[in-house]
């Protein structure tokens, strides 16, 4: 098995506990600084949790620890070896597995392991015990001939594992292992991570979900290049005790209430959940505020437990303000009925291969709709179906009324289509995208213009407006996607997975501009892997191996998840129970 790895990986400090030393490391790239002074001890057994909003410096503190970067002062250690003077056995001593694993997509499951232990210096043809340990695993046996690009994103991220775990590992390094991985998929990660940690690996995982980080040992937080936590999560949870409350039975109103309760001077944070409202206060606030909203909108005000999420965000100065400056400025959506989107037997083959199967469902005008599955179950290609992109082999589709077989053109101009993977133009500046798709859309002149300038205000880009879309951070990235989906005011949005990858306070901004734009009668329709976005949802449609499976309330689709050892399950629970349930029913049809 893979058990021993660490152990038979580490070097001269065997003896010791300690798997990363970091000594007021400093980086600086240009004006920008990236690690300020950073110190930190990481031990072998454990796995450890790496987050902090976009740019704190987590990616830069991974790439210097696998030796790929050199501070520009102090002094980092990994498995006893100096990262810039011991380079080489750095190499030997971690795996690494980048944001974006450079998986050869042309190559399949076994011919990309074959490299990888070419490349670690390994003789692929006398590590066959080695590759079976490894497949079994990530239980990616079955597939060793299928090609990495025809896998789906949660067996990517398992290849990238196994190719990281290639050369046996002392410490192994995560950037984002579980970004656009379903809850299925990241159990499976889990499960993996916790048997290589007790085994005596080092695992530093950062994640941009932050439940993930409180299930971690200890977490290091970092904003803006500083350590400002270092512990286990409960520590820094605790710290809000007493300060967590959700307004329940709030129902249709609960975007009006959130944005309400997010203007409170005593209140950090806040997030629907379900038919409800979760509020964070801030530190030494009264809850009679709140008190009094929930007296106003005739809701129960409960205690809840806090959360690590609550916690990093309050840690951070709070969450933004429930008002969306891009929902002011929108008059309010008028359309011809009150369904914004429907499909009837929906129905995509790719030859032998049915990607969607008779898919059926209406959506209503103002309605935040999500659509939910594992990697592959047949979301983006329904998405591209509806948006007029994919043509489908059988069943109709309606956009705002019109017709997508026979009005494709004219329902493209009433819909916005934010890609999974970011539709912006490379060769383009920040402005220069912006300024096309208005274009694109039919905006000339002053309306032009205004329509950019208001963009570019809104989402903060003034900074970026002479960059390349690559070149900015992930969260700056995804607005200027939404910025150039929103440019033409479409009354239905159509969002794949907008927030992947970002961290929680610019998930929290999406979703002020999302909250606002349905309470101005915008139809939304978002794919997320993040079921706690899942709980913002008027209502969830859940696909698996092509078909509907599911589609209620988020509320009523978690009641449906409750048992006796689960009595108040999460979205993540109802997620796993209705992929089992469906498991279940087609073993017992076979």
């Amino acid at each position: 098995m893979i058990s021993g790895a660490s152990v038979s990986a580490r070097p001269t400090s065997a003896g010791s506990d300690t798997a990363v030393t970091i000594d007021e490391v400093e980086k600086r790239f240009g004006g920008v600084h990236a690690l300020r002074g950073l110190s930190a001890r990481i031990g072998y057994g454990r796995l450890t949790g790496l987050v902090g909003p976009d740019g704190a410096g987590k990616t830069t503190l991974m790439r210097i620890l696998t030796g790929l970067l050199v501070p520009d002062a102090g002094r980092a250690t990994v498995a006893g070896f100096d990262v810039v003077r011991d380079n080489d056995a750095v190499h030997v001593a971690t795996g690494y597995m980048p944001q974006r694993f450079g998986l050869y997509e042309d190559l399949s499951v076994m011919e990309n392991m074959r490299l990888y232990a070419r490349l670690r210096g390994m003789d692929a043809d006398r590590h066959t015990e080695l590759f079976a340990e490894l497949l079994d695993f990530t239980r990616l046996g079955p597939f060793t001939a299928r090609l990495a690009g025809k896998l789906s994103g949660g067996m990517k991220q398992k290849l990238g594992l196994a190719c990281a775990l290639m050369a046996r590992p002392a410490v192994l390094l995560l950037d984002e292992p579980s970004v656009g991985v379903d809850p299925v998929s990241r159990q499976d990660l889990w499960r993996m991570v916790q048997a290589l940690t007790d085994e005596g690996m080092a695992v530093i995982w950062s994640t941009a979900y932050l439940d993930e980080a409180e299930r971690c040992e200890r977490v290091l937080l970092l904003n803006e290049g500083r350590l400002v936590h270092e512990g286990p999560p409960g520590e820094l949870t605790g710290r809000l005790e007493h300060r967590s409350f959700r307004l329940e039975d709030v129902g249709a109103r609960r975007r009006a209430v959130l944005a309400e309760a997010l203007d409170l001077d005593g209140v950090s944070d806040g997030v629907i959940q379900g038919a409800g409202v979760r509020v964070v206060l801030r530190a030494g606030a009264h809850p009679e505020q709140v008190r009094a909203l929930a007296d106003r909108v005739d809701a129960r005000l409960v205690p809840v437990p806090p959360r690590f999420e609550d916690a990093f965000i309050d840690l951070l100065g709070g969450g933004p303000g429930g008002a969306s400056p891009l929902a002011e400025r929108l008059p309010p959506v008028t359309l011809d009925s009150d369904i914004a989107v429907s499909c009837r037997n929906l129905t995509r083959r790719f030859g032998d291969f049915t990607a969607t199967d008779n898919v059926s469902f209406e959506v209503r005008k103002g309605e935040i709709f999500g659509l939910l599955g594992p990697n592959g179950a047949g979301k983006s290609t329904t998405f591209k179906m509806l948006c007029g992109l994919l043509k489908p082999t059988r069943g109709e589709a309606h956009v705002a009324g019109l017709d997508l077989r026979r009005a494709t053109g004219a329902a493209k101009g009433r819909l916005g289509y934010m890609a999974q993977k970011f539709s912006l133009y490379g060769l383009l500046s920040v402005r220069q995208n912006l300024e096309f798709s208005a274009g694109v859309y039919g905006l000339e002149g002053d309306a032009r213009r205004l329509r950019t300038e208001e963009m570019i205000d809104t989402f903060g880009l003034q900074p970026w407006l002479s960059a390349a879309p690559d070149s900015l951070p992930l969260g700056y990235r995804q607005r200027l996607a939404l910025a150039c989906a929103l440019m033409h005011r479409p009354p239905v949005l159509f969002l794949d997975e907008p927030t992947s990858g970002v961290d929680p306070i610019t998930r929290r901004e999406f979703w002020t501009h999302i909250n606002g734009l349905a309470r101005k009668g915008v139809t939304v329709m978002v794919t997320t892997h993040f079921m706690d976005e899942a709980e913002y949802c008027d209502r969830v449609a859940m696909l698996y191996r092509a078909r509907l499976i599911a589609l209620d309330t988020p509320d009523a689709l978690k009641r449906g998840a409750a048992s006796e050892a689960r009595p108040d399950p999460t979205m993540e629970d109802a997620f796993i129970h209705l992929v089992e349930t469906a498991d279940l029913a087609e073993e017992a049809a076979a």
